[in-house]
């Protein structure tokens, strides 16, 4: 099992905040991978700080993926669809430079094409040509970079198509499943939150997710899945903004239990899309090592269980059984009321005989003392 966990950008925490500075925060945080931001437009300054992010990735086999701009127009007429791809141009450059695993980019509103195949077709022809223009990136044979090994010898960055949040946006998860299928060196970027809201609030349970994953699996015969995940606020089938985790009715519990328990066989890059980016990276990663914990506990229980009924000539069920009857038992019992007890009424108070008098010499002593203490006067001193 493979799983790489990072922010979507440069953390909060880091005091300086160049991609660099970024890298060597997330690295001492015990995380893998991050998605460096170009959501709007990538200025020539920049590019001196992908260089070095490019050089400490492959040097620290780190995973760097990059992001294309937020909003794109790659159905609408000419001069729309011509301004996104200029965009996406930057963003390609970018990638080649840092040594991006991933990019990940958006298609836009649906424009004059509506739902249907005749969308789906538009945007498998446009990806076709972004993969082609990537790998002509790539492999210009015109530029040698003895210095940067992953340019010379490694392969081009994969195309991601990202399932959108908006029921007016291009990008179900059923439409980013066909056009990869008909675009090779495409990958589906599973945005939980987007597809949580699209599904008006669907990702619940570890079986959600398992459903989720077995589909893309089979649809597309892939074991390498790039997600994002994030809190979300949503309504009528729409992702509204983006939250943090614990204040979202989608859940990463769930998450972290099909990954530990089911999904050996994944290879995923997970980034955070939350308002608090390492910090909610950080809990994910949490949450894997909790149900880890878990796993490994019900192992020994099960372990022992065939070790004790080994030894006794039961069956593991009958002890299993027996376990959970004395674990219902005792909860019951942590339940129960006091049953409040009756107290006894209290026995009649014997009097006291009083003391014979002692004998004249006795009483004699008595006069002739400052203080008398007799037993007739014990109730008046408290």
């Amino acid at each position: 099992m493979g799983v790489k966990l990072g922010p979507a950008g440069v953390p909060l925490s880091c005091k300086g905040r160049t991609i660099v500075e970024g890298m060597d925060d997330i690295i001492a945080l015990g995380l893998e991978t991050m998605e460096a931001q170009t959501v709007r437009l990538i200025q020539p300054q920049h590019f001196e700080q992908y260089w070095q992010a490019g050089v400490l990735a492959n040097k620290a086999d780190f995973e760097m993926n990059i992001h294309g701009p937020y909003y794109s127009e790659l159905l609408g007429n000419r001069v729309e669809r011509g301004r996104s791809l200029a965009k996406i141009e930057a963003t390609l450059q970018a990638a080649r430079t840092i040594n991006a695993r991933h990019i990940t980019l958006h298609t836009g509103h649906y424009g004059d094409f509506g739902r249907g195949t005749a969308a789906n077709e538009q945007v498998a022809n446009i990806f076709s040509s972004i993969v082609e223009r990537v790998h002509d990136i790539w492999h210009d044979e015109e530029d040698e970079f003895p210095v940067f090994p992953w340019i010379k010898d490694g392969t081009p960055s994969k195309i991601g198509i990202e399932t959108s949040g908006r029921q007016e946006l291009w990008g179900s998860l059923e439409e980013v499943i066909e056009v990869v299928n008909h675009v090779e060196g495409t990958i589906p970027v599973l945005n939980i939150a987007h597809i949580h809201a699209r599904g008006h609030g669907r990702m619940k349970t570890s079986e959600d997710y398992g459903e989720l994953f077995d589909m893309v699996r089979e649809s597309i015969g892939t074991k390498e899945f790039y997600c994002h995940f994030s809190g979300v606020e949503h309504r009528t089938g729409n992702a509204m903004h983006y939250t943090q985790i614990k204040k979202s009715d989608l859940n990463f519990e769930p998450l972290a239990e099909f990954i530990v328990e089911d999904g050996g066989w994944l290879d995923i890059t997970l980034i955070s899309d939350s308002p608090l980016l390492e910090h909610d990276a950080m809990y994910m990663l949490q949450n894997i090592d909790k149900s880890k914990h878990k796993q490994l506990e019900r192992k020994a229980r099960e372990d022992r269980r065939r070790a004790l009924a080994a030894q006794t000539g039961t069956s593991v069920e009958d002890l299993q059984r027996r376990e959970e009857e004395m674990a219902k038992l005792r909860t019951q019992g942590g339940k129960q009321e006091p049953v409040e007890e009756t107290k006894p009424e209290p026995e009649p108070v014997k009097e006291e005989k009083k003391p014979k008098k002692k004998a004249a010499a006795s009483k004699k002593k008595e006069e002739n003392d400052v203080f008398s203490f007799d037993e007739e006067d014990d109730d008046d001193l408290f």
